[in-house]
């Protein structure tokens, strides 16, 4: 078999791998995949199996690693397989390899553990962890070598757990490019029922009513709705599993959610009344105070400034525009594109810092830029 080069961005392999020896993947999905780009990029020995020939072959055939023989040693066992069967597949593992560590990539982290705990299973050499990365498409084919890359990478060790094997999870979270940090299961679960699921079932319930909008209406679409909703291109099969693994903290924080709607829902009912304009102002205070806290570039809560550029819908404009500001001396911090429906240009919104603002908008507009304006003004 050829091998053949990773569909999108190789991390470098100039820095030497931390991970030693041979690393198992079980599960040849999206996250799977994209672990084994990332860690034959440093030169890692990788191999795979899935319960799916098919999608096996296929990860196979675009480079994630070679597939598993009968006499693998992995030192290393990733198991990427749907939440269903998470604990199964750490079980059948860790009894058929007796020398190899085992992690998994889960996005639900107490379950598994628990059903692992209440079988006897011995977990001395399981060690439950997630990168919080992925795409709204899955499967091997949407595999990148630099899924991970400045992503936060959640490992669960407990009092059993051996320093050398978490130092196995953890280089693998470092050779992929990931960020590792340490909690419990039940910390990671109510940590990501907050900034992961529940979004998911907004996000999914708003575009729910985009489904029967009329066409008018869908047309004023702009980028605020397709921001909310980008997300809800993800799996429903999926989904199911991850929700239902995770109910209790998703359930309370949706409650919370939906007595929060209530009161501006009946807020409005009665836009006129005393303190009803009150309640929708400090709903939306709130909303920037949160946004306010989620980390910045680099994980840091530096704040940006933002201006709008508009750009003729023609090759090399994008480019031209980065290069002009690079002539500024301006470093890009951030970029969303928008396109104009109907017209032939489209909307950058750049983001910078404040101190340079000013002379990013005179200087683009003394190149002939057109500037739509500050979004933050």
């Amino acid at each position: 078999m050829t091998d053949t080069s990773v569909p999108t961005g190789r991390q470098s392999a100039s820095v030497a791998p931390r991970l030693s020896g041979t690393v198992r993947i079980v599960g040849a999905g999206l996250l799977g995949s994209s672990i084994g780009h990332a860690l034959r990029a440093k030169g890692t020995d990788v191999v795979l199996t899935d319960a799916s020939p098919a999608q096996l072959r296929l990860a196979v055939d675009y480079g994630a690693g070679r597939v598993a023989a009968d006499d693998d040693r992995p030192t290393l066992i990733v198991v990427a397989v749907p939440p269903d069967v998470t604990a199964d597949v750490i079980q059948a593992e860790l009894e058929r390899f007796p020398d190899a560590v085992v992690t998994d990539v889960a996005s639900v982290k107490l379950e598994p553990f628990r059903a692992l705990q209440s079988r006897g299973v011995d977990l001395a050499r399981y060690i439950g962890s997630h990168p919080l990365a992925g795409r709204e498409r899955g499967g091997a084919i949407s595999a990148r070598a630099d899924l991970f890359i400045g992503r936060p990478w959640v490992v669960c060790r407990d009092g059993e757990t051996k320093a050398a094997d978490l130092a196995l999870v953890e280089a693998l979270a470092l050779d992929v490019g990931a960020m590792p940090l340490e909690m419990t299961p039940e910390e990671h679960d109510r940590s990501v029922a907050l900034t992961s699921h529940v979004p998911q079932v907004v996000a999914s319930l708003l575009a729910g009513r985009l489904a029967e909008a009329d066409e008018g209406a869908l047309r004023l679409s702009g980028q605020g709705v397709r921001d909310t909703t980008r997300i809800a291109a993800s799996a429903p099969e999926l989904w199911v599993q991850i929700l239902g693994a995770n109910a209790g903290p998703v359930v309370e924080i949706l409650d919370s959610l939906a007595a929060d709607l209530r009161e501006v829902s009946d807020a409005l009912r009665e836009p006129a009344a005393p303190g009803a304009r009150r309640v929708v102002a400090e709903a939306i205070r709130q909303g920037n105070d949160g946004v306010d806290r989620l980390p910045g570039k680099h994980g840091q809560n530096q704040r940006f400034e933002s201006l709008v550029v508009m750009i003729d819908d023609t090759p090399g404009q994008l480019g031209r525009l980065f290069g002009e500001l690079g002539e500024i001396g301006v470093n890009v911090e951030d970029l969303r594109l928008e396109h104009s429906p109907g017209a032939q240009f489209g909307l950058a919104e750049i983001s910078v810092e404040p101190a340079a603002l000013h002379g990013a908008i005179t200087g683009l507009q003394e190149r002939g830029w057109r500037i739509a304006g500050n979004t933050n003004d």
